[in-house]
C-alpha cells in the first residue's frame, strides 16, 4: 500500500522548520519511500561528480536536495494552512482549510 501526503508535485510551499525555515518553492518531485519532498531552489548541496556521459568534465554541481514532508506547510494565498479533504457530490476535493478554497 502506498502512502498517501496532503501535498502533491506543483504545489507551493513554505518551509517551516531547519535550516531553511521561512523559504518558499514548488514542489518538485515526492519520495514516498523515505517521506521526502524536493524543493525548487530549496536544500542546494553540492555533489562531486566524475566524469561521464552526461558531464564530460565532471567537477562540482549543484543540486536540491530532499526535505522532510513534516517540515513543509501548504501555501494557499500567500499564506500558510492545514488540507483538508471533502466530499462534493460524486468527487472528493482537496481544499485549503484556512481559506475553504478548493486547491
Amino acid at each position: 500500500m502506498s502512502k498517501k501526503f496532503k501535498i502533491k508535485k506543483g504545489d507551493y510551499v513554505k518551509i517551516i522548520a531547519g535550516e531553511h525555515k521561512g523559504m518558499q518553492g514548488q514542489v518538485m518531485k515526492i519520495i514516498t519511500k523515505t517521506d521526502r519532498v524536493i524543493v525548487s531552489g530549496i536544500n542546494i548541496v553540492k555533489r562531486h561528480t566524475k566524469p561521464s556521459r552526461e558531464n564530460p568534465k565532471g567537477g562540482i554541481i549543484e543540486k536540491e536536495a530532499p526535505i522532510h514532508v513534516s517540515n513543509l506547510s501548504l501555501i494557499s494565498k500567500g499564506e500558510t494552512t492545514r488540507v483538508g479533504y471533502k466530499i462534493e457530490g460524486d468527487t472528493k476535493i482537496r481544499y485549503a482549510k484556512k481559506t475553504s478554497e478548493a486547491l
